[in-house]
């Protein structure tokens, strides 16, 4: 393999010749073998993004030659369009703070701009990493801004997804509205609802944590961009801030601001746990709604069996003919990592020190990847299950009206001990509710007929 010679201020390493990393991405992969997961797609993109922004307003300043400017702005292109994407190479566990994957995004920037420059990758005097692509910036207030960058492109498809689910519920709601089923508490039998009800508080659920999560979203618009190493605004022109953030808002069609204070904006992830709190607190519902879907679709001879889902797939390599709820159990299972993701970023989130927080690469990782994977899991439920959901109406008739439950509406007509013990008797003799009224003489076959209307009993009232 052709290498060449770079040198930092440890040493010098031979570098593939080839390769648009330099020697601090090189000393990165020698020290940090660890999971051979590398950085998330959104988070490489955003980080691209803040070079690109600090090259064009750099130069405005007059801190950076045109020719360089485009050159960098070039290279940075060119990875949006997602070019250069395999030289991004730093594990998801690194340095502290992030510098390994700031540097690496630094080199293969400088690398490629180089090339434009009509030179050969390392000669740095032409395009330098940190003098010239990091020019005004420190990992420090790259990263976290990349975090918040990142989170809310991904945001943005999670918010889309939940779009769709919520809508999807309704629809079924409205749907199953007809469907008279058992409503069941503590899994035993309740009073009758309606199949169309419970679709659609599922709906109304999905759509209050969408909610929830654009506002928590809305916090990470506030950039610390500019506090360069530890706040402060070292190397940074004092008109750096306010024209990054315009620009970055420019390029990415996002209204960003920026920080109230840049210390606080370098020491707290708080925006992202906020986030990643949010995502969480949805995923705990997708896990319980998900469970409802999957006990109410159980059999389908010895469960419940009042939904039927799509069969995707066969569902035992033994036994013949055996269909699983698959998207429910796929869409439960990301949603337990999505809170085990979480967990890590509270976790990072708190191990800050004074200035800064070194704990930023996990949570960059973990947030975004919590994020993506709930977002995708909704789609896929979505389209192979949900929309193919279909009631067994007469499966679920039958449960309400065998409920003992349905008792519950002769309250206002014979007290609740007196119900409750004709609901005693109903399950020790075996005989209807209505056999027993009737031949205790206590209401007559009308009453009886108008009482329990199983549509009524699932409105407000008291019917007589």
């Amino acid at each position: 393999m052709k290498t060449r010679i770079e040198s930092d201020s440890l040493g010098k390493r031979a570098i593939p010749k080839d390769a648009y990393y330099g020697i601090q991405t090189h000393r990165a992969l020698e020290n940090f073998p660890i999971s051979g997961q590398k950085p998330k797609p959104a988070y490489v993109e955003a980080t691209v993004q803040i070079k690109k922004a600090a090259a064009i307003v750099n130069r405005k300043l007059g801190l950076l030659d045109l020719r360089k400017s485009r050159a960098i702005v070039g290279a940075a292109d060119e990875i949006l369009r997602g070019k250069l994407r395999e030289w991004f190479l730093v594990d998801v566990y690194q340095a502290g703070a992030g510098t390994s994957h700031n540097m690496n995004t630094n080199e293969v920037i400088a690398n490629r701009a180089i090339e434009i420059l009509r030179g050969q990758k390392g000669d740095y005097s032409i395009v330098h990493p940190n003098d010239h692509v990091n020019m005004s910036q420190s990992t420090n207030d790259v990263c976290p801004t990349a975090i918040r960058i990142a989170s809310l492109m991904l945001t943005e498809k999670l918010t889309e997804s939940l779009r769709l689910l919520e809508a999807e519920f309704r629809r079924k709601g409205k749907q199953f509205d007809r469907v008279i089923k058992a409503g069941r508490t503590h899994l035993q039998d309740a009073v009758p609802v309606r199949l169309g009800q419970e679709f659609s508080a599922y709906g109304i659920s999905v759509q209050k944590h969408r909610a929830a999560i654009s506002a928590a979203a809305e916090s990470c618009k506030e950039l610390g961009i500019g506090g360069t190493a530890t706040g402060t605004g070292l190397n940074s022109h004092p008109k750096y801030r306010t024209l990054m953030v315009n620009q970055l808002s420019k390029q990415l069609g996002i209204r960003f601001a920026k920080a109230d204070d840049y210390f606080e904006a370098m020491q707290s992830l708080r925006p992202m746990v906020a986030l990643s709190g949010a995502v969480r607190n949805l995923a705990q519902d997708l896990i319980r709604i998900a469970n409802d879907i999957r006990l109410l679709a159980s059999g389908p001879k010895t469960g419940l069996a009042e939904l039927n889902l799509p069969a995707v797939q066969p569902g035992s390599s033994i036994m013949p003919g055996k269909v699983n709820p698959v998207m429910a159990e796929m869409l439960t299972m990301v949603c337990f990592q999505a809170i085990g993701y979480d967990t890590t970023v509270l976790l990072a989130a708190q191990a800050g020190q004074l200035e800064l927080n070194v704990m930023m690469p996990v949570v960059a990782y973990d947030l975004l990847e919590q994020i993506e994977i709930v977002s995708q899991a909704i789609r896929s439920f979505t389209k192979f299950c949900l929309r193919g959901i279909t009631p067994n109406e007469k499966r679920a008739k039958m449960y309400a009206e065998a409920s003992m439950s349905i008792v519950t509406a002769l309250n206002p007509h014979l007290g609740y001990a007196k119900a409750a013990e004709i609901a005693k008797e109903s399950l020790k003799s075996g005989k209807s509710i209505r056999e027993i009224l009737l031949e205790r003489h206590l209401l007559t076959e009308r009453q009886i007929d108008s009482i329990f209307d199983l549509r009524g009993m699932t409105e407000p009232g008291i019917r007589s």
